[in-house]
């Protein structure tokens, strides 16, 4: 949000820099949670029901998703941006694919949605593949070997695309191009995810190694705020050559080892109970797909009435409005839609039971 917060107040210049960062931790934790779900529950199963898994994501996502969608479609004179990609892009989730970043900066940040998207289609499917073609015993060598795919897309895509605009000094040409062939597309983005499924699959399939990390928790959250402040160092600059070849691993790599962290009770962030941070959790699905809008808004209103306020006032409520927005959404659409996910998950599990019930029986 500091990221996208622009300009952000000069006491958060630190944070605004690296802030695009947030988006790696994002899926970090999504490729350990998602994975740790589908991995766990194929290894109780032997099988993974698919119904469930896309119910869950269903419910989760897209109602709220498709309301703010919806928002921005009825009400163009709110959006923060010089237009949208078209309609069917955001509805595939594929609007990172291709991305017109000149002609569509409004809701551009569902970029990192459309990925997470994408991945939780797939990631079900590759599961039982890897399982079913026994290749999992060399899910580590494929892991590895698809970050280096992702490094030297990154190093072909920077040669073709960005290097030679600066070479003839386009600077705000090379900007876009950054963003439009190795920020956003997906192919380029799969370091986190790539993490977190490898904390899944070890604390999933190999308990000695898990105990083994979880007895050096405080280590682990050394070792990941030692390479988060060198990959600052080495990303100073968001679009450099060393961010987009280097650094989207080793910010990975640092979020990795702060949730390893989190997950080791010896470590004081497994102890710590934030009742703030469990508010703010709950909230940020809601606020992730508003609060660019709601910055927009707040700020355009300030100018129209010639309000001569503090940027530190300014910041301030954009800020609280975007939190009371995204609650706000959360209450009306986000639980409602997730009651509803139980209610349905329930029935079906009942059904079940009849039915086995009625097998034995029979």
């Amino acid at each position: 949000m500091i990221f996208h917060y622009y300009p952000a107040p000069e006491w958060l210049e630190p944070i605004a820099k690296i802030g695009w960062s947030g988006v790696d931790l994002f899926f970090v934790l999504s490729g350990f949670l998602i994975g740790s779900q589908l991995l766990n529950e194929f290894k109780k199963n032997n099988n993974i029901s698919f119904r469930n898994f896309y119910v869950k994501r269903f419910f989760r996502i897209i109602p709220t998703y498709l309301v703010v969608l919806l928002i921005y479609y009825l009400l163009p004179n709110l959006r923060e941006g010089s237009g949208m990609a078209p309609l069917w892009k955001y509805l595939t989730f594929t609007q990172n694919i291709g991305f017109d970043v000149a002609n569509s900066s409004s809701f551009s940040h569902a970029w990192s949605l459309c990925i997470e998207e994408q991945f939780y289609l797939l990631l079900p499917i590759l599961i039982l593949s890897l399982f079913a073609i026994r290749l999992q015993t060399k899910a580590g060598y494929i892991i590895i070997g698809l970050v280096i795919l992702g490094i030297l897309l990154r190093v072909y895509n920077w040669n073709e695309y960005v290097q030679p605009l600066i070479d003839i000094n386009k600077g705000r040409k090379m900007a876009r191009s950054f963003f439009e062939n190795i920020y956003y597309p997906s192919y380029n983005r799969m370091d986190g995810l790539l993490v977190g499924i490898s904390v899944a699959a070890i604390f999933t399939f190999k308990p000695k190694i898990k105990q083994l990390l979880i007895n050096k928790g405080n280590y682990f959250l050394l070792l990941g705020i030692v390479l988060f402040l060198l990959a600052f160092q080495i990303n100073e600059n968001l679009i450099s050559y060393n961010n987009a070849v280097y650094g989207f691993p080793l910010i990975s790599i640092a979020y990795g080892s702060m949730v390893i962290a989190a997950l080791s009770p010896v470590c004081f962030l497994y102890k710590l109970k934030s009742k703030i941070t469990f508010f703010i959790a709950t909230l940020s699905y809601s606020i992730y797909l508003t609060h660019k809008l709601i910055f927009h808004i707040i700020k355009s209103e300030i100018i129209n009435h010639e309000l001569d306020l503090d940027p530190n006032l300014t910041f301030g409520i954009c800020m609280f409005t975007a939190v009371i927005i995204g609650l706000l959404l959360h209450l009306t659409i986000e639980r409602s839609f997730l009651k509803l996910r139980e209610r349905i998950l329930d029935g079906n599990k009942k059904r079940k039971k009849k039915l086995s019930s009625n097998t034995n029986y029979g």
